[in-house]
Parts: C-alpha cells; sequence; structure tokens
C-alpha cells in the first residue's frame, strides 16, 4: 500500500502550491498535475484534448472515441491471441522539426543530430521491449509493441533530408500555447499523413509563461470520420508531439548539460508518443478506482493495475487503488515516474495502439508512407526493374536478385531505421549479391542500389 509517509509528503509540498504554480491554466483548463518535486509538469496532453473538443465541435468526445476504437482493439486482442502475425512490424517516418533562433547547430535549443539520433534510438529501444537496453523488461504483460520509427529521407518536394528539419523562427522561447498551436506548428509542420512530427523547441521558463515548466504535450488521434481537419486546434496542422529540448534525447548516448534533471533518458517522447497511439495515462485521468469488464473507467487497458493518481518516482511500492487486483505500474511509460523507472507498454496497450494504427487518420496513412526510402537520384531510368529482396523477412542472409536482368549494379549501401549506413559493398561479381544478415539486430532495414548515378532504396525485415 502506498506509503503513508509518501502521501503526507506529497501534500505538503501540494499545499505549498508546487513552486508558486496556484491556479495555473493550460489551454484554458485548470493544471493539476505538478511535480512536487521539482515544480515540472510531465505531460498536459489531457489538458490540450479537453480544449480541441471544446474548440471544435466536430472532434469526438472520449466516451465517442472509446466506442469507435474499442471493437477495433477487441479484433487485434483476437489476433494477437491466435498467434496471427497481424503486424509485421509497422514503421513510422518521423521528422524531427528543431525550432530555434539561430544559435548554432549543438547550442541550447539547437540540439546536436546525435542527440535527434539518440532519441529515436529510445524510441524503438521502448517500442520494440529490446534485450539487454533500457526499454527491455520481463513483465508476463510487457509487450513488443512491434513499431518502429525511422527519420525520413526523402522531404514532401521529393528531394533528400536527414529526417531532421532545422527551422529559425527568431524566438528563443515559446511562452503561450497560441504561439505554438497557430505559429510554429503550421509553419514548420510536414505532410501528417505522410511523416510523424515531432517539433522540440524551447519553452519558456518565465514565471508568467502558460508553457513554464511543461515538457511535452501529444494530440490524441482522430477517428476516421472526425479529424477536425478545419479546426484552428487539433486538426491536421498540429497533428504530433511537442517536447522541450531538455527532455529529448538521452544522456546516455548523448550526453549534454542542458537536460532537465530525471528527464534525460528520452522517456517524454515514448510517453507523448505513446499519447499520439491512443494510449490515456494509467489513472485514467480520474481519480476513481472503479473498474469493469473493460476497463472504462480507467486507461482502457486492463492488464495496467488499477490506479487513482499518478506517481512520480519508483522508489516504493505504491497502490492507490487497494481494493483493487495488483499495485501502481509505476513503470509503465504512460505514469509520470522518472526516465530510469519506465521500461514497459503492457500487451493490452499494444492492442490499442495497432488498433489506432489501423483505423485512425493520420495514422493509418503513415504505415504505407515511403517517406524512409531515399529519393531517387535519377528517376525514371528503369536499371532496377523487377529487382527484389529474398527472403524477406530475412533470418541469417538476404538475397538481391536482380530478375532477369544480367547488369549488376554498381554498388550497394545497408542502413537501419536510424539512416545509419550498416555496410557497403562493390560490386563485382552475382556473389557480392547475397548480404549476411546473421549479425544484424531484429527490426527494419534498407538496402540502397547504386548504377550509374542511379539509385534504388527497398526495404526488408530481419527476424
Amino acid at each position: 500500500m502506498k506509503s503513508t509517509i509518501k502521501i503526507l509528503g506529497f501534500l505538503l509540498m501540494a499545499s505549498g502550491l508546487s513552486y508558486g504554480q496556484a491556479g495555473r491554466q493550460v489551454f484554458g483548463q485548470p493544471l493539476e498535475k505538478i511535480n512536487p518535486h521539482n515544480g515540472l509538469v510531465r505531460c498536459v496532453s489531457a489538458e490540450y484534448e479537453q480544449a480541441m473538443q471544446a474548440n471544435n465541435p466536430d472532434r469526438a468526445s472520449r466516451e465517442a472515441f472509446e466506442e469507435w476504437i474499442a471493437p477495433k482493439v477487441a479484433e487485434v486482442k483476437a489476433q494477437l491471441l491466435s498467434g496471427r502475425n497481424v503486424n509485421a512490424v509497422i514503421t513510422i517516418p518521423v521528422v524531427v522539426h528543431v525550432i530555434h533562433n539561430g544559435d548554432a547547430v549543438g547550442a541550447n535549443e539547437n540540439i546536436s543530430n546525435a542527440r535527434v539520433l539518440s532519441q529515436i534510438t529510445v524510441l524503438n529501444q521502448d517500442f520494440r521491449r529490446m534485450l539487454d537496453t533500457p526499454g527491455y523488461n520481463e513483465s508476463e504483460v510487457g509487450a513488443d509493441v512491434e513499431i518502429e520509427f525511422c527519420l525520413a529521407q526523402k522531404k514532401p518536394d521529393g528531394t533528400a533530408t536527414n529526417g531532421i528539419d532545422r527551422v529559425n523562427l527568431g524566438m528563443a522561447s515559446w511562452a503561450t500555447e497560441s504561439q505554438v498551436e497557430g505559429t510554429l506548428k503550421p509553419q514548420t509542420i510536414w505532410d501528417p499523413t505522410q511523416y510523424f512530427n515531432i517539433w522540440v523547441a524551447n519553452f519558456s521558463s518565465s514565471a508568467s509563461a502558460e508553457l513554464n515548466g511543461i515538457l511535452g504535450y501529444a494530440q490524441f488521434p482522430s477517428t476516421s470520420g472526425l479529424g477536425g481537419l478545419a479546426s484552428n486546434m487539433g486538426g491536421a496542422t498540429t497533428d504530433g508531439v511537442i517536447i522541450d529540448y531538455r527532455c529529448f534525447g538521452t544522456s546516455d548516448i548523448a550526453p549534454s548539460s542542458n537536460y532537465f534533471a530525471d528527464y534525460d533518458k528520452g522517456r517524454t517522447a515514448t510517453h507523448e508518443i505513446g499519447h499520439c497511439l491512443g494510449l490515456i495515462h494509467i489513472w485514467g485521468d480520474n481519480s476513481s478506482c472503479n473498474v469493469n469488464g473493460t476497463d472504462s473507467n480507467k486507461d482502457y487497458c486492463p492488464d495496467t493495475p488499477a490506479a487513482s493518481t499518478e506517481n512520480y518516482d519508483c522508489f516504493d511500492v505504491y497502490d492507490s487503488c487497494p481494493s483493487q487486483t495488483g499495485t501502481d505500474m509505476v513503470e509503465n511509460y504512460m505514469d509520470y515516474t522518472n526516465d530510469t523507472c519506465m521500461n514497459i507498454f503492457t500487451l493490452n496497450q499494444k492492442a490499442r495502439m495497432i488498433a489506432v494504427m489501423n483505423n485512425s487518420i493520420r495514422r493509418a496513412s503513415l504505415k504505407t508512407s515511403d517517406a524512409c526510402s531515399a529519393p531517387l537520384a535519377v528517376p525514371g531510368t528503369g536499371l532496377f526493374e523487377g529487382v527484389k529482396l529474398y527472403p524477406n523477412p530475412a533470418k541469417d542472409f538476404i538475397a538481391i536478385s536482380m530478375g532477369d536482368s544480367n547488369d549488376l549494379p554498381d554498388s550497394f549501401e545497408l542502413y537501419n531505421t536510424l539512416g545509419q549506413l550498416v555496410h557497403s559493398k562493390a560490386v563485382s561479381s552475382g556473389a557480392d549479391l547475397t548480404v549476411n544478415t546473421s549479425g544484424l539486430s531484429n527490426g527494419i532495414y534498407f538496402i540502397k542500389l547504386a548504377k550509374a548515378g542511379a539509385f534504388k532504396t527497398m526495404q526488408f525485415v530481419k527476424q
């Protein structure tokens, strides 16, 4: 049961109104969840969603969304229980918009490429439950979500990119949600049906700033028919995740002095993307401990034990709903605990995210986006017609079949989902077209063929 001393400590700190933040509002909604230890706010996605619904009469309420998504989640659960491979690893193409005011790359909010790459690494570790990484857990309900993230290799205009979009908007920091929703996002967003947009910016530290101390927030998915496309809040011009640069990336891979303490392992992005894929905070954003067969009063994921409030650490075993089975799942990515505490998405959460990826607008289309494929340098050459990879998925090797052509490529390169070069080969004979993949980690890879100035990129799965 939750420690009485812990509860009293929280109440005493809260009575001091957490660093003078009494009566704060965000998106016109009361801000209730402030870390009593440091005054930071892990997430305001719930407040953002409330504002979107208030400002857009066409946006589905939570109840309407749950009525729409519930049978789709049930279908995914049934497929997963049957042992059928219903997912085959979804790869989401990402563009990271680094919003700055002219600082040199690597300075302040204009974070380094290494910092961005470290965040993509964390996302893949967490969503894939990768062994021997901080994203692994041994829970019986822990899930490999089978969702991966890759930095885009082509811009909306078809030209090449590394997936990092640096934009100087001339502001040192962003103080209000209206600045972010009305200016920052609409001026920089890439087509959200083809790219998952992540913004990294500097939220103002001014005591009067609405966004002071907030780590990030996300836009929840829409139903297939209710997108709010014409709204100035919650539509296609704002869809994605925005995160303060001081909690983006991991100090384990990209050390820096400008991380927030306790939020330096990249789990803010994992948490917020969970929201973008349909997950709710594990306490269901309400103080009730009541649950039923569908967990409808909590987070709609019965394998996350009932909780009535958030947690900020994992120093103890907490039980905010002692009348219900199980203790608070403080290690879940959808709680508010420190980054080092978090390491689990559950099987029910996986089913929910897959259902969203299969059905929600601006989510389902990401599954067929080719934004992670490099653009052709010389389009329409026809040099690579009929070229295939087999076996796909691959285990010990992948072979490049040239079809009926005897014309070998000049070379090929092998990339992982981070856009990092894993292997390259100059081709002199057909024997060079078989690639040893036994030492590769499981996941998505890309082979880029080169011939006479033309290129072709193909994707395969390593199992």
